[in-house]
């Protein structure tokens, strides 16, 4: 008989976010995106910023978004430990915005004294939460 469902933990350093049975989780793993279902293969990776779907037993959704971290998967649990963890309806999409904005220009920008790596990393935050919003916006 197949597992319908597997227990999933979402937590960062403040808080447990999320904790109970699900029937799939999507996540940005550092190699790319990841589908997790009940029966996946044991699995250890690293995140990158991005959303993690919940599809829980009900066939509700939470959209959450992670600033990175890592996530172990083992046959009847999968545990998400982020950096940082907030939930799409937490998300301010004009702080967003402007984070995206001020990374651009300093990409763009001809200073010697401008560290691209932070810039690039600001970036990518700054663009996982639009996306996260955006998500959560179509499934509301």
């Amino acid at each position: 008989m197949a597992l319908l469902t597997v227990n999933l933990s979402v937590v960062s350093a403040e808080e447990s976010l999320f904790s109970g049975s699900i029937k799939s989780l999507q996540i940005t793993g550092s190699e790319g995106e990841l589908g997790i279902m009940p029966g996946h293969a044991p699995l250890l990776t690293s995140l990158k910023p991005g959303m993690a779907l919940i599809t829980k037993h009900d066939d509700s959704e939470e959209v959450i978004y992670l600033s990175g971290g890592m996530l172990e998967v083992q046959p009847n649990n999968i545990i998400v430990l982020a950096d940082v963890a907030t939930r799409a309806d937490d998300l301010d999409e004009q702080a967003a915005l402007e984070a995206k904005q001020r990374a651009e220009e300093n990409i763009n920008a001809n200073s010697s004294d401008v560290d691209f790596t932070a810039a690039a990393a600001e970036l990518a935050r700054a663009v996982a939460q639009l996306r996260v919003i955006q998500a959560s916006s179509k499934n509301s």
